[in-house]
């Protein structure tokens, strides 16, 4: 049976969105309950306070009006003190100017001296109300003030009043906030439930769909929402591209394959043919047999060794050599290195530069990259043709440009050339030796650099390659 660790739950979407539907579902029900319970306990708190505090008020002008302070014998005033304590379930205490209770309803502190910090504050004037939460009961007291101008505190109105009506109402409510969250966290439930699973069945669609395709160039497509039919377009696309990178890797292990075995199977056929002719082979054709087989071993090497160029070019992580070097004589001397060449060929070498250049690169990468342009500029060219080799700069770029006069590229090639082992002219690469790998190089070194190359060429007039390369290097993070 398979087991779930609590963060590999939590890491499901399902279970995220189920929680936060649930939470977002109980907590302001359950905060909002909580908040009720204490607007309403202070709500009436204080509407019984200011009640109490009027009723005190009237019972204050009767008693100075009747003079109950010095005659606490008086039925009406004690009648009406016993029947309001009555009301409030409380009692009613009358103190005079010495703190000395007059009456209390308890009849318990009669004739006794209460000092009581709220009953001193009214004796100086002051109203007060406090609320004892052990008793459940609510406290006033409230000056007694004589009539006339001038007139002082003659006594203390002390009312207390039970608030049990309040601790049942608030139990009352408490239980019914129980009820509707329970209801409410049921109905959460159904609803985080049903919300998490139609919410992520889009997500489950587009993995199953991704999970069953079957062949590459099949297109995933779930429409559910906006975001799946977005995933399902750049999953498309990536997966395109993956088609074509897979598709120029097997193109690429089969052309290094017929490259390879190309130079081996005319080998063997030499070798066969100068085996099955015995001792009697004459020296002139063995030397032509020999002189093929040094011609396809050479032919082999530079196919290795423009592979291991890739390799070295391709391998992450590559380190450049970056060097402050002067341009013009690095040029100078890659057209001093092919000028031999360009005169068996019979094409003219000429490099023009507009400026003293000097450029942080890879000397040895990037003399590569410019060498192959300019070789391929003087192979692929025509007798009496020429190559001109221009440098010029700004402040920021530097600018090469290779122009030749030879039979220039077809329009639909011009995308491919740099791609590995593509000819242009199969048959004539071959003829001259061409591996098909050396614009690759050449790219793959410009880019190392942070340039660009650009191509433009016309079928039998010729074609030129712009390349533009920073002055300073920066190294990528």
């Amino acid at each position: 049976m398979k087991r779930f660790s609590i963060p590999t739950i939590f890491n499901s979407l399902r279970v995220r969105i189920f929680i936060l539907v649930l939470l977002v579902g109980l907590i302001p029900g359950t905060l909002i309950g909580g908040l009720f319970f204490q607007m309403y306990q202070k709500k009436a708190l204080s509407n019984d306070a200011v009640s109490m505090t009027s009723q005190a008020q009237l019972l204050s002008n009767q008693i100075v009006t009747t003079g109950y302070l010095s005659n606490p014998t008086m039925d009406a005033i004690n009648n009406q003190l016993m029947a309001l304590g009555n009301i409030y379930s409380g009692r009613i205490m009358i103190l005079n100017s010495s703190l000395q209770v007059v009456n209390d309803t308890y009849d318990i502190y009669t004739g006794r001296t209460m000092v009581w910090q709220n009953a001193i504050l009214a004796l100086r004037g002051k109203r007060s109300s406090t609320y004892d939460n052990d008793s459940h009961c609510q406290v006033i007291a409230v000056p007694i003030m004589g009539t006339g101008v001038g007139s002082t505190v003659e006594g203390v109105i002390v009312i207390t009043k039970s608030t049990d009506y309040l601790e049942q109402n608030v139990s009352f409510y408490t239980r019914l906030l129980v009820f509707s969250v329970l209801v409410a966290a049921i109905i959460a439930t159904i609803v985080a439930l049903f919300s998490s699973i139609y919410l992520t069945d889009p997500l489950r669609k587009l993995s199953a769909a991704i999970l069953n395709r079957q062949n590459s160039g099949e297109q995933v497509m779930v429409s559910d929402v906006a975001e799946t039919t977005e995933i399902s377009k750049h999953f498309n696309e990536v997966m395109t591209r993956m088609d074509e990178i897979d598709a120029s890797r097997q193109e690429f292990v089969s052309n290094v394959s017929h490259e390879l075995k190309t130079p081996l199977t005319s080998m063997k056929v030499l070798a066969d043919s100068l085996t099955s002719m015995g001792d009697e082979v004459p020296v002139e054709l063995y030397r032509d047999f020999m002189d093929d087989i040094t011609h396809e071993i050479d032919r082999e090497t530079k196919i290795i060794n423009d592979l291991l160029s890739l390799v070295r070019l391709d391998k992450s992580g590559v380190t450049l050599n970056i060097e402050a070097k002067n341009i013009n004589e690095m040029l100078e001397q890659l057209m001093k290195r092919l000028r031999p060449i360009a005169e068996k060929n019979q094409v003219e070498l000429v490099m023009e530069s507009f400026r003293p250049v000097t450029a942080e690169v890879d000397e040895v990468k990037f003399s590569l990259a410019i060498m192959n342009l300019i070789e391929n500029g003087i192979k692929y060219n025509q007798q009496g043709g020429y190559v001109h080799v221009s440098l010029n700069a700004d402040h920021q770029y530097f600018f090469i440009r290779v122009e030749d006069s030879g039979m220039g590229i077809p329009e639909d090639s011009l995308n491919r050339i740099f791609e590995r082992f593509y000819r242009v002219d199969k048959s004539h690469s071959r003829e001259i030796g061409g591996t098909g790998l050396g614009l690759a190089i050449t790219k793959n070194a410009i880019d190392m650099h942070h340039g660009q190359i650009q191509v433009h060429s016309m079928v039998g007039e010729g074609t030129t390659f712009d390349v533009r390369v920073p002055l300073s290097y920066i190294k990528e993070s």
